[in-house]
């Protein structure tokens, strides 16, 4: 093993060297983009009922808990011709760039959410190690300007993936098409959306030159320690996850409430059972490596833990039930085949847009925020003003209006994709960002799992006919998540 030798900081990053660093990331979030805002509307076309668009959504969270833990960890320890993170986005990008062609020509419902699984699938694959490619090309003083234009490639991504459908009908194509069909102009968008994920992610992994192993190992100062010679921590909580998945089973079975919590249930206690396992035989792999990285989380890892779990939930609820509420509430239609729905459909599009242009223009304001009043207080303002603007979705009825709550949206959004992130990597071990930053995208995975499966029955017990009310919830949760902000200390 190396000797330890002093740190030093990598060299700072020239404009264009973040720009290369980052323009993946803008193919990435387009292909994200016309995921969030048609998707419910492919569902609906294909004859989904409103209550049950959060559970087809379930496939993607299930493989993202599983996938970016694992990106993180293998991507953490990769190093060949092709070099360390790049590999996984550019597997990532050819995978969901198929998915996106497959999606929208889909002509059942489960085959179009087996198309949603695999784009989900593969947009962890690549997102994942972006995240950690920042931290690694960056030096400490640097990384705010690093997210923050990756923030603004994730905004412009999603302006043009959010306008796609509206801008193809602008042009003559149509935006409505008989029962069971999807919309041309959302087909043609989608097939926008995986040339612009291969080709952007490959501009990346063509001019960017990672740093080895052993580089990297230099600027944080340590030796380059084998896998096998680290000291692992292993669990003893397994039969209290099993326990808790057992009694939520018995009680979804029991009380009969919605069977979509099952997933939750045997999800809690598989976690179980896999720390039983990984501590019995004192195993060394994969698993038992996440197990342990879970276990020993930096203390603002665990804060930041819970402000991710209510913020996502709340975007989750916006994805999923802005297309619905938008078409009943300011639009008056429910009919997939009629053309006020679906120019509703395309306001949402508009909508998303607004809010991802304004988080573009965002991401250069924060950080000059953040100098004056640290990134925590930040991220804390821009939470509170994301939970008005739900609120405000609850009573407003004319669609030009709802931009002023989508504006708000944005700031929050521009905060989500980066103060996190900055406060994150001041304190992880730069040659784990890989797999810390899989595991801390379990607090937005998770968000997604229990929408999928909550949110579905919540809409059939307490409001069946007014999917307005999920707003509401979605401003309660985005506003606890910025109180939570309270309990983050950041180490300077």
């Amino acid at each position: 093993m190396a000797s330890t030798a002093q740190a030093r900081d990598k060299p700072p990053q020239t404009f264009w060297g973040l720009w290369n660093t980052s323009f993946g990331f803008f193919g990435i979030q387009l292909a994200f983009a016309l995921q969030n805002a048609n998707v419910s509307r492919i569902f609906q076309s294909l004859g989904s009922s409103v209550d049950d668009l959060a559970f087809l959504w379930i496939a993607g969270p299930v493989t993202g808990l599983l996938v970016q833990p694992l990106i993180g960890h293998y991507s953490d320890r990769t190093w060949g011709r092709f070099g360390r993170r790049r590999p996984y986005f550019l597997a990532g990008a050819l995978l969901a760039g198929l998915a996106l062609i497959g999606l929208p020509n889909a002509s059942l419902l489960l085959l179009a959410a087996a198309f949603l699984w695999m784009l989900d699938a593969s947009l962890n694959v690549a997102m994942e190690p972006f995240r950690a490619f920042v931290g690694d090309m960056t030096p400490r003083d640097q990384r705010a300007q690093g997210f923050a234009l990756q923030t603004c490639f994730i905004g412009a991504g999603a302006v043009i993936g959010s306008l796609a459908p509206a801008a193809f009908n602008a042009l003559g194509i149509a935006n409505t098409a008989p029962e069971g069909v999807v919309p041309p102009s959302v087909r043609y968008s989608f097939y926008l959306g995986a040339v612009a994920i291969i080709l952007a992610v490959a501009w990346t992994s063509w001019r960017v030159r990672e740093y080895s192993p052993a580089e990297l190992a230099g600027f944080d100062g340590q030796p380059e320690e084998a896998p096998e010679q680290e000291a692992l921590s292993y669990p003893d909580r397994g039969p209290l996850w099993i326990a808790a998945g057992a009694a939520l089973l018995t009680l979804v079975a029991l009380a009969e409430l919605d069977k979509q919590l099952y997933v939750l249930g045997a999800g809690l206690a598989a976690f179980g059972a896999i720390q039983i396992s990984v501590r019995a035989r004192r195993s060394n792999g994969a698993l038992a490596h996440i197990i342990s990285d879970l276990a020993q989380m930096p203390v603002q890892m665990k804060q930041l833990a819970l402000v991710q779990f209510f913020t996502w939930t709340a975007l989750f609820i916006m994805w999923i039930y802005t297309t619905p509420v938008v078409t009943q509430m300011v639009f008056h239609s429910t009919d997939t085949t009629s053309a006020a729905y679906n120019e509703g459909a395309d306001w949402v599009g508009v909508m998303f847009a607004f809010y991802n242009g304004v988080a573009a223009l965002a991401a250069f304001l924060l950080p000059v925020l953040a100098r004056r009043i640290g990134n925590a207080r930040t991220h804390m303002v821009c939470l509170l003003a994301g939970a008005l603007a739900f609120a405000l979705m609850l009573v407003i009825r004319d669609k030009m209006l709802l931009l002023f709550p989508m504006a708000l949206v944005g700031l929050a959004w521009s905060s989500i994709l980066g103060m996190p992130y900055v406060i994150l990597t001041r304190v992880l071990p730069p040659r784990k960002f890989g797999i810390y930053i899989g595991v801390f995208n379990f607090f937005i995975v998770i968000p997604q799992l229990m929408v999928a499966t909550v949110m579905g029955g919540v809409i059939r017990s307490f409001f069946p006919t007014d999917p307005i009310w999920t707003m509401l919830v979605a401003a309660l949760v985005m506003g606890a998540a910025g109180l939570a902000m309270l309990r983050v200390h950041e180490d300077a």
